[in-house]
């Protein structure tokens, strides 16, 4: 499994929104500065997680977007659900029953299946909160050694 480009933007969005938690409203063009990421993409990946109530926004020259809950109430297997879809390694575990013919004999969906809930364990238990604090506590590397 490989998380895609809005994945990771996502998280990284929301995590600056996390760290800049005063109750104001953000820019996106702030955002994209401090992110080093486009704000044509932003402004693509804010859409979905307004649509989603993550994040609540207002229009105009203040406008902005800032979190619609505490940064604790945010799973990092939230925010890639939303954007990523099913975190299933393989199609065969996200389908009904009956929707593989061999679901039945098939000895590797039980690999399959751990993966998923090594992925999904990891993934739902480290919340925005986490993050933002590892972050401020976090020292930055010296590139001048």
């Amino acid at each position: 499994m490989k998380i895609s480009t809005k994945g990771r933007y996502a998280l990284r969005l929301m995590l600056d929104l996390a760290l800049n938690n005063t109750g104001e409203y953000i820019s996106i063009k702030s955002i994209a500065s401090r992110q080093e990421i486009s704000e044509k993409y932003l402004e693509q990946i804010i859409s979905l997680l307004s649509r989603a109530d993550y994040v609540k926004s207002i229009r105009g020259a203040q406008g902005g977007y800032r979190l619609a809950k505490e940064p604790a109430e945010y799973t990092v297997g939230m925010i890639l659900r939303l954007t990523e879809g099913s975190l299933f390694p393989v199609d065969c575990l996200e389908a009904e029953e009956g929707g593989c013919c061999r679901t039945n004999v098939c000895v590797t969906k039980e690999v399959w299946k751990e993966l998923y809930e090594a992925i999904s364990s990891v993934v739902d238990r480290i919340t925005l909160q986490d993050l933002v604090d590892k972050q401020l506590n976090s020292v930055p590397f010296d590139y001048s050694i």
